[in-house]
């Protein structure tokens, strides 16, 4: 008997193969469901990774930690135009759908699968949080479905208020930005709540494809998907028509920015990793990951300070550089330039990984590129700086600068390079003698004891004659009073005084106690500064206690830590390490002997920039012009600056490397900046004691 194809068989047919094939999807369904599904623990505490905040005192956001740079945001300080701009353009039906909606998501997978691949999204608000959260980003049918999945449950666990609030707070924009608050920051420079119509369509707008729609990659795809989610926001009621003509009408201006993004937030970047570092030890702390749970910490830094510190040095050394420039010679170096050629082919990359039978042929090219020879030649010949402020009265630090600005701007990895304010240990010079002083006046001497300045020779306990050099033109006999010769740093008194006045022990526990910690050598040559090396900041909170009548005052990097939910973790503000370094007459002798160096010494550049403010301090320069340092005080804030180079093989060429003219500046134009600026509150210009005391040079 022959089959026919009846109408009944025809609708059997179709009923089977729709069974089956609904029974196909339904075990397709099952099996993905059945693997890799967040758990019901993870869907109530959902991963999100939140950078730490680091803030100056006066609320400038400096930088962020962060895996990735997320800060949490409650939805009542989203405004609502963002929120408006992201359902007319992702989820229009957002507060109506249960997670999915079955319209976009049906119709999704029926063209992917007649594609056999991922074409059409059809993602709700709630399916592309479930994606942020818990998936990756392969295009695959398993993972559509998986999202789907998750995003029902997450409408279960959580308000369509929770649900858009964390959506918001974990979607990326680009440029390393997740999350609104960070990208108005990255973007506008703004907080989200200052941000315009405009603006908050525009980053609607590159939600879609950020490295596509970015205005900073093509400024014109970014405007035109701009104007787009502003039609919708138009067409869906939630702008009028005046409203929208504006918003179309605004130009979007971008924050300035880096041509490289690992440099963005250069304020302050080694205080940054200064304060990280001491956040990293504190055992109160060790519960949470700096990088993951979003803490926020309050700083002493203060952002204008900052700002002038750099400017002052950059100010400085722009002329600086050009004359050291124009008086090195390479042609004479060529032995030197060898070394250091040969030294960086041995940290080269491709000179690493070349197998042993290649290394040769490598080094060999480097020594003839012109391009590699001239990059070493610009690393080594680079004047470098380092400068900490501190404010007297709480030992807080105000700034700090860890390397020139023209290192920082030329190198992408400046924020993780040596910072030359707390890492570097260099010969201090004559800003050692102020130590030496202090021992001499604790015994018998006054600043108007007669010291004899001519040469001097010592006879060292194994024989060896040590004879100083520099003696200020004095001649045999000749003395100056103590006052004179710590204006004028006179070496051969410096040296009289460790030998005959008092011993290299004594001076070495003095300076100890007044906040150096490096060790230092128990010899005559430390009077010069040539017995042990120091960082500017223990040589800056040294000088502090000179300025605090004697109280050694530990540096305060950080006032307090929050969680990020504003709860308080460490308060560092009510604790103070606090001790008696010397005595108070002691102290304020020797300020008034510093104002010499400034007023009528070695100093006196300082005059040409600050001029109403009472100072004192002391210049130092080492052998062959190699550091230069300039630490002094005003009544209220402490500085200390070192310039030099990270190569001690380089070293200045002339007069122009003395302290006087290569640290000084720095320190002048720095304080002149900070006193004439009356926002600032340090105000006072004179030290409140030396009216009283009668020092006569």
């Amino acid at each position: 008997m022959k089959w026919k194809l009846t109408p009944f068989r025809l609708l059997l047919i179709l009923v089977i193969g729709t069974l089956i094939f609904l029974l196909s999807i339904a075990i397709y369904v099952y099996d993905v469901a059945s693997n890799n599904l967040p758990s019901l623990e993870l869907l109530e505490n959902p991963p999100q990774n939140y950078a730490t905040q680091i803030f100056s005192n006066d609320g400038v956001l400096i930088d962020y930690l962060f895996v990735e740079r997320r800060v949490p945001l409650p939805l009542d300080s989203i405004p609502k135009d963002f929120i408006n701009a992201l359902l007319a353009t992702e989820d229009r039906k957002f507060f109506d759908h249960w997670g999915i909606h079955l319209g976009r998501v049906f119709r999704a997978i029926v063209k992917n699968l007649f594609s056999m691949r991922v074409k059409e999204g059809g993602s709700t608000i709630t399916m592309q949080l479930a994606r942020n959260l818990y998936f990756n980003q392969d295009l695959s049918l398993k993972r559509k479905i998986r999202e789907a999945l998750t995003s029902i449950q997450i409408e279960k666990q959580f308000t369509k208020e929770e649900i858009l609030e964390m959506y918001i707070n974990t979607v990326p924009f680009g440029r390393g930005a997740y999350g609104l608050s960070v990208a108005s920051k990255i973007y506008f420079d703004k907080s989200p709540m200052e941000l315009t119509t405009s603006e908050c369509a525009f980053l609607v707008g590159i939600l879609k494809a950020p490295e596509h729609y970015n205005a900073i990659v093509d400024y014109d795809k970014g405007i035109e998907r701009r104007n787009l989610v502003l039609r919708l926001m138009y067409e869906q009621g939630y702008l009028n028509s005046a409203q929208y003509l504006k918003a179309l009408e605004e130009p979007i201006r971008l924050a300035r920015v880096r041509v490289k993004d690992k440099n963005q937030f250069l304020l302050a970047p080694h205080f940054v990793d200064y304060v990280r570092r001491q956040v990293v030890a504190d055992e109160r702390l060790k519960e949470y990951d700096l990088y993951r749970d979003g803490l926020i910490i309050y700083t002493t830094l203060n952002a204008k300070i900052q700002q002038y510190a750099k400017e002052a040095i950059e100010e400085h050394l722009r002329q600086l550089q050009e004359t050291f420039n124009k008086s090195w010679n390479w042609k004479t170096k060529q032995s030197l330039l060898n070394k250091l050629i040969d030294e960086a082919i041995q940290k080269n990359p491709e000179y690493i990984n070349a197998t042993n039978d290649r290394k040769s042929q490598v080094a060999n090219k480097l020594r003839q590129d012109k391009q590699f020879i001239d990059s070493i030649k610009n690393a080594v010949t680079t004047i470098q700086a380092g400068l900490v402020v501190i404010d007297v009265q709480t030992g807080e630090i105000l700034a700090m600068v860890g390397a020139s600005p023209k290192f920082i701007n030329e190198n992408p990895y400046a924020k993780h390079s040596l910072n030359h304010a707390t890492q570097i240990r260099r010969q201090p010079g004559s800003a050692f003698k102020p130590f030496v002083y202090t021992a001499v006046l604790e015994d018998t001497l006054t600043p108007t004891s007669l010291i004899e300045c001519g040469p001097y020779s010592y006879t060292l306990p194994d024989g060896q004659v040590w004879t100083p050099q520099g003696f200020g033109n004095c001649e045999p006999g000749e003395k100056v009073t103590l006052m004179e010769a710590l204006a004028k740093s006179i070496n051969s008194v410096a040296a009289r005084l460790i030998t005959q006045y008092t011993t290299p022990l004594k001076v070495i526990e003095i300076a100890h106690k007044m906040g150096i910690e490096s060790p230092l050598q128990n010899v005559p040559a430390l009077s010069l500064g040539a017995g042990g090396e120091v960082t500017p900041l223990e040589m800056t909170v040294a000088f502090s206690t000179f300025a605090r009548e004697g109280l050694r005052l530990k540096p305060k990097a950080i006032k307090y830590i929050e969680d990020n939910r504003g709860n308080l973790v460490v308060d560092y503000q009510k604790v103070f390490e606090i001790s008696d370094a010397i005595s108070p007459r002691i102290a304020q002798t020797m300020v008034k002997m510093m104002t010499g160096v400034i007023n009528f010494g070695t100093g006196y550049e300082i005059r040409n920039y600050l001029t109403n403010c009472e100072a004192a301090g002391k210049t130092g320069t080492t052998n062959n012009f190699a550091d230069a340092w300039f630490i002094g005080f005003t009544p209220q804030i402490c500085a200390g600056v070192w310039i030099g180079f990270d190569d001690q093989r380089i070293s200045f060429t002339g007069g122009y490397g003395y302290a006087a003219k290569a640290a000084a500046p720095i320190w002048g134009r720095l304080m002149a900046k900070i006193y004439n600026d009356p926002t600032l509150p340090y105000k006072q210009r004179k030290f409140g004691f030396l009216d009283s005391l009668q020092v006569v040079p």
